[in-house]
This record gives structure tokens, sequence and C-alpha cells, in this order.
């Protein structure tokens, strides 16, 4: 993309929209080569052991699908898998409760550390720390 915010132009829409795809797949890729397939897991895997651990463990699995932006048929189907492996349970109580399992805690628990320092390597480490809360803000609109 053309430096035109340096020069106090908007970028086009579209030529901006692709280079934050790009960026996105980037990181994501970078981080979870670091992370997840160091750690045993899927990437779809550590999306919900993340959510739920900052959640405190447990989601109503709708609120779940909302918090990574998936459909809840693709949460149900990871979900199932990874109740399979022993590192989520399900109640159904008037909706369904995902909680992590005490194997889910200690796999979010050995994948943080690498988890952090991946994202820190690939992301954080290449902003200041006025764009990372310029990022925020804007990211926390979404």
């Amino acid at each position: 993309m053309p430096d035109k915010a340096a020069a106090g132009a908007a970028p086009d829409p579209v030529d901006f929209w692709a280079t934050f795809k790009r960026v996105h797949e980037v990181v994501r890729a970078r981080v979870i080569a670091d992370t997840a397939e160091a750690a045993g897991l899927s990437e779809p895997d550590l999306s919900i052991l993340v959510n739920l651990g900052k959640a405190g463990g447990a989601l109503r699995q709708s609120e779940l699908a909302a918090s990574l932006g998936w459909d809840r048929t693709r949460v149900s189907h990871q979900l199932t898998r990874m109740s399979t492996r022993g590192l989520v349970a399900r109640e159904r109580t008037g909706g369904v409760i995902v909680t992590l399992t005490d194997a889910g805690r200690a796999a979010i628990a050995a994948a943080q550390p690498g988890l952090d320092a991946a994202v820190r390597r690939h992301f954080t480490d290449k902003l200041s720390a006025q764009e990372i809360e310029t990022l925020a803000s804007v990211f926390g609109r979404f």
C-alpha cells in the first residue's frame, strides 16, 4: 500500500482492507506456528481455550461463539472434538455452558508463555505503545 497516510492522505479503503487482511494472515500464521503446533493444539483449540481462560473458565456456548466471531455450528463441532480429548466439558442448563476441564486448564497454562512471546515477537514488538493503544481502541469498536 503506498504511504499515503504518511503524506496526510487517507489510503484507498480497498487497499487498506487488503493490507489489513495480509497483516492479519501473516501475524496469525506466525503466532499459530510458534504456539499452537508446539503445544499440540490446533488454532481453533487455542482460540477456544484462550477465550474460556479469559472468561474465568466458563462461558455460554453462544457467548463463546460471539467472542470468537464464529457461527454456532463451527463452535459446536469444535467443542465436540475438544470434549472428546478432555479439554472442555459442556453442560446443558437452560443453554449450553462450556467449561475448561483440568486438562484444558493445563493445556492453556502450558501454551500461554509461548503464546505471549509469539504475540510480542510477531505483532506488538513491531508497534509503539501509542500504536497499540490506538489499535486497541479501534478494535474495541467491533
